[in-house]
């Protein structure tokens, strides 16, 4: 039997007359990993904060083991400004086991001055400090708020492997949608204050919250059509009735309900088809960039074609904000020249943009840039239908700024660069705090944008919806042009150091052989024992990678009891360990004549 963790009973939570939650129950037990899903402005951050106790609630109850050690990582953590990182990791208080752990972790995440202060890292740095200071504490419980922002692709597949061994128990909101998928075992949506939870991976949960909302429309639309007619029955019907008559005007007002229930599922796509763009895009002359020793372009030369949408990629620090600054001339080059063509007409998107007026409305601040988008063919978008295809509702388009969530703000500050219509986009990270279904509608959006585009995001998914071409920054000048989107570039670069490994062996193995006195006796053979072992591991490597498949579909098939789900998680990543342990021994004796 699993332990339970944290059990949440009816538990609301609203600010004023905004709920942003009501009467919702879950429970964690040992060893799930789950992911919470929502939109922004739901109360996500917020239902993590009442958890940890650092805000109250309305009402309901949480119910925690005891003495369970909870480590909280936080979507903007605080610092004392004056104290060094290693200290921010254990508050002054560190054995040398904890602290070798903390190095290496920091390591991990790219932090290696461990001496420096806090006030001189960036925010970025910042939460990663924070990340590492959770993870070294080993706590029984992880609560973790966007743990992706902020890292790169490499630092994030480190990070997923960290979470996904072992039997850790974590809730986590992550708009990381194959970070969800790699890492947590149970998905839990907040939609319209209700709660559903799906016992599978991120791809299980799409799969049945589209059943979910099929039937849902489904029963929307059986009660429209028995609305209108007991509508009908209700204006024809006298005032005074019998007690079966005020039975079926009960029965009215609740059918009333469904039938106005609404599905926020956007119908259309947005096509912005004639926004015009001459032939000549922008070409890189030889340019070249560096920050002292820092190398950012070293006579890089770029020709980029019409219609094109490139992904740029890499680790932190390694140029790509950088060279978007000096695309658009917000950075001075060392050398060289960005040639770019008279029709072009930039919309930036940039990790620093967002500052508005917080004492005007959503939808002022929208209309100050334009009151119609232009579609083409005589069709226009008005900014109210701008701002509710971007999952603004009627309502929130006229709340004050101050009163959006940081995400919507993210959101608004997207709506503001697109609605000046741009032919060509550069979006610096524009995943980061966006809500699941508002990057649905901005993958659409760009698939469909009769543009250029130009994305630096450390999101995977989002980079292969959207991008069909790859500027890799290496670091120190290095640029690799690759032809792909991101998962096709990792099956190559996993392709390619398979190849250069088995490369290396060969030529290790020529040099020895080179070395080595020749002698007169053949190669060694097998012994009977070690052939016997040899079919005996093939076999139980077949055995076992069956068990493993059968496990990982019963996880997503969502039809375990807790029990089950729990024992099936424990035994995943031994089964793995034991499979690469004998496929170790196994290669070991192939090479070896039989």
């Amino acid at each position: 039997m699993p332990i339970p963790y944290i059990d949440i009973q009816n538990l609301t939570k609203s600010f004023g007359a905004q709920v942003l939650f009501e009467n919702i129950s879950f429970s964690i037990a040992e060893g799930q990993r789950v992911g919470f899903v929502a939109k922004n402005g739901t109360g996500k951050s917020t239902l993590l904060s009442v958890l940890t106790g650092k805000e109250g609630y309305d009402s309901g109850k949480i119910i925690c083991k005891r003495d369970l050690k909870i480590g909280y990582l936080e979507q903007s953590p605080q610092f004392d400004p004056e104290e060094s990182v290693l200290d921010a990791c254990f508050n002054h208080h560190g054995n040398e086991e904890r602290v070798l752990r903390a190095k290496q972790i920091l390591t991990q995440l790219k932090i290696k001055d461990l001496n420096q202060p806090m006030g001189q890292l960036s925010g970025g740095q910042q939460k990663r400090v924070a990340l590492a200071n959770v993870l070294i504490t080993e706590p029984e419980f992880l609560i973790i708020d966007e743990p992706t922002n902020h890292l790169d692709l490499e630092m994030i597949e480190w990070l997923e492997g960290f979470l996904s061994r072992g039997n850790k128990t974590l809730l986590m909101v992550t708009h990381d949608r194959f970070f969800l998928d790699r890492v947590c075992n149970i998905i839990i949506e907040l939609d319209d204050q209700q709660l559903y939870t799906y016992r599978g991976n991120y791809s299980y949960y799409l799969e049945k919250r589209q059943q979910r909302i099929d039937y849902a429309r489904a029963e929307v639309e059986r009660a429209n059509n028995l609305y209108r007619t007991e509508l009908e029955w209700m204006r024809r019907m006298p005032q005074a009735r019998g007690h079966k008559a005020r039975y079926r005007e009960e029965a009215f007002y609740e059918l009333e309900k469904v039938a106005k229930r609404r599905i926020e599922e956007r119908q259309i796509r947005l096509k912005a088809n004639k926004v015009y763009i001459g032939s000549k895009i922008f070409e890189c002359r030889y340019v070249s960039k560096a920050f002292g020793d820092n190398v950012i372009l070293k006579d890089f030369y770029y020709n980029f074609a019409r219609f094109e949408k490139m992904g740029i990629v890499g680790s932190n620090g390694t140029g790509k904000s950088t060279f978007i600054k000096l695309l658009l001339g917000l950075e001075p080059l060392d050398s060289g020249k960005f040639d770019i063509g008279e029709t072009i007409r930039f919309g930036y998107f940039s990790q620093e943009g967002l500052q508005f007026n917080e004492q005007q409305k959503v939808i002022d601040i929208v209309r100050d840039i334009a009151d119609y988008i232009n579609l083409g063919n005589g069709k226009q978008m008005s900014a109210s239908q701008f701002l509710q295809y971007f999952l603004f509702t009627p309502e929130q388009q006229y709340n004050y700024v101050y009163k959006l969530s940081g995400g919507e703000k993210r959101k608004l500050y997207l709506c503001t660069v697109l609605m000046k219509n741009p032919n060509f986009l550069v979006l610096d990270e524009p995943t980061n705090d966006l809500d699941i279904q508002t990057l649905q509608v901005l993958e659409e959006y760009l698939q469909d944008f009769a543009g250029c585009v130009i994305v630096v995001s450390h999101d995977r998914y989002f980079t292969d919806k959207v991008v069909d071409h790859l500027l890799v920054f290496h670091g120190q000048g290095n640029i690799k042009d690759f032809p792909g989107n991101y998962t096709q570039y990792r099956e190559w670069k996993s392709l390619n150091s398979v190849e250069e490994k088995e490369q290396k062996k060969d030529n290790d193995k020529r040099e020895n052989v080179q070395k080595k006195p020749k002698r007169d006796d053949s190669r060694r053979r097998m012994t009977y024992k070690e052939r016997l072992e040899f079919a005996q591991l093939e076999k139980d490597i077949a055995a076992l990678e069956e068990e493993q498949h059968k496990i990982e579909e019963a996880l997503c098939s969502g039809k375990l009891s807790v029990d089950e789900l729990t024992e099936k998680s424990k035994r995943l990543p031994a089964l793995k360990d034991e499979i690469d342990e004998k496929s170790m021994r196994w290669l070991e004796l192939s090479e070896i004549e039989s």
